[in-house]
This record gives C-alpha cells, sequence and structure tokens, in this order.
C-alpha cells in the first residue's frame, strides 16, 4: 500500500534534502484560478519537497555565480521532478508536476505580476517545510530560505506533515524591508515591478542575470532558525 513514508523513501532515494505533504483539505484559503484543482481536478494531496543552495555565492562580487546557481538548482529540481512523477506512476497513482519557477500563464504586463500556477511557497508552509518571511521566502527552520521547491500533485490520500509552527521571523525584526534597495517589500508581498526592474538584468549579450539578493542574504535565519 503506497502512503506518505513510501513517499519520502522516494524523496530520499532522489536525494532531496526535504520532503512534506499536505492534503488538499488545508488549501480552502487558495486564490480563485490557482488552487491545486484548479490544475488537476482529481487532486488530494500535494506533494512539497526541496533542494537545498549553496550559500557562499550570496558573497560574491560578482552577480554571475549566483544567477548561474540560480539556473542549474531550477533545471535540477524540475529534472528530479520529472523522475519522482515517473516513480509514482509507476505505483499506479495519477501525479501532475509542478514547474519549481517558470513557465506560468498570469501576467499584468503593466504592473509587470505574474503569479505561478501553484504558489510553491504557500504549498511548502501547508506542507510543513518552512514559515513565510517578511522578505516572501520560505524559511525553513534547518536550512534557513536557501531552499529550492518543487511539488507534485496526487490523486490519493496521503497522511499531512504537521505545519511548521516556529518563529521565522521575529515580530520586530525589519532588515529585509529596510535594505531592499526598492522598497519593494512591504513584509506581507513584494511589489514585484519595483523588484524585477531592480533585480533582474538583461545582458547586451543576451543572458538573463540576477543582480540583487538582498532580502535573501541579509536574513538573520538565511541558513537556518536558532
Amino acid at each position: 500500500m503506497v502512503n506518505s513514508e513510501t513517499i519520502k523513501e522516494i524523496s530520499n532515494s532522489l536525494g532531496f534534502d526535504l520532503c512534506g505533504i499536505a492534503p488538499i483539505e488545508r488549501f480552502s484559503g487558495a486564490p480563485e484560478g490557482f488552487h491545486p484543482r484548479d490544475i488537476y481536478k482529481e487532486c488530494k494531496s500535494v506533494i512539497v519537497f526541496a533542494k537545498t543552495i549553496p550559500t557562499e555565492p550570496l558573497n560574491a562580487l560578482s552577480f554571475v555565480p549566483y544567477s548561474h546557481l540560480g539556473s542549474i538548482i531550477i533545471q535540477e529540481i524540475d529534472n528530479l521532478t520529472v523522475q519522482f512523477t515517473r516513480k509514482i506512476e509507476e505505483l499506479g497513482i495519477g501525479a501532475v508536476p509542478i514547474p519549481s519557477d517558470d513557465p506560468y500563464e498570469y501576467w499584468e504586463p503593466d504592473r509587470m505580476y505574474g503569479r505561478a500556477i501553484l504558489s510553491l511557497r504557500h504549498a511548502g508552509h501547508l506542507a510543513g517545510l518552512g514559515v513565510l518571511g517578511k522578505n516572501t521566502l520560505l524559511i525553513n527552520n534547518q536550512f534557513g530560505n536557501m531552499i529550492q521547491l518543487g511539488a507534485i500533485l496526487v490523486n490519493i490520500d496521503l497522511q499531512g506533515d504537521p505545519i511548521a509552527n516556529y518563529e521565522g521571523c521575529l515580530p520586530d525584526c525589519e532588515i529585509c524591508l529596510n535594505s531592499c534597495p526598492k522598497g519593494a517589500l512591504d513584509g506581507i508581498t513584494v511589489n514585484q515591478k519595483l523588484c524585477r526592474a531592480h533585480s533582474i538584468y538583461e545582458h547586451q549579450k543576451g543572458y538573463i542575470l540576477k543582480k540583487c539578493n538582498t532580502c535573501r542574504k541579509v536574513c538573520p535565519h538565511v541558513t537556518g532558525v536558532n
């Protein structure tokens, strides 16, 4: 019989550092059009997993290493998600993989506002992998905000993991808000237009580089919750 332990064993075999499960009932507050069942109507559970991101590139004087690292890890997560999906389907279970980053459909050009088909950071919270910080990143107690998430929707009921209840941000901490070069953070969400215009740089040769990681770097819990 396939259960949560079976799923965790597969996750471990693929080398994921974290894996949690959220029953579909936990997504009752999802925005209209962005609920797991808006993607896969048979969904009964959401499996969320993550791999850690090396931390020292945050301190590089060039933003090329951090940009390159991010692209590689997103591709690594997506490739492993496909392998995970295959292994689940071999067990006779319906499974739909979710991109770790792009692509997505929702886009407001005037606001430069995009929304993924499923918010992985919220799904990660509901699956017990962490708590949301004021910088809008998911903070895990062991690995901090240096994690990249992926998810798979499945058509079977699985036992959910406890939702994390540790303190991700200290109540009076506003380091990320005050450090953002464009003032794009308000402690709840991010102004994507301000953030994108500053942080995403297109090199004249055509490379897309990320030149700002301040909200991640300055967080006291960047590498874990002490």
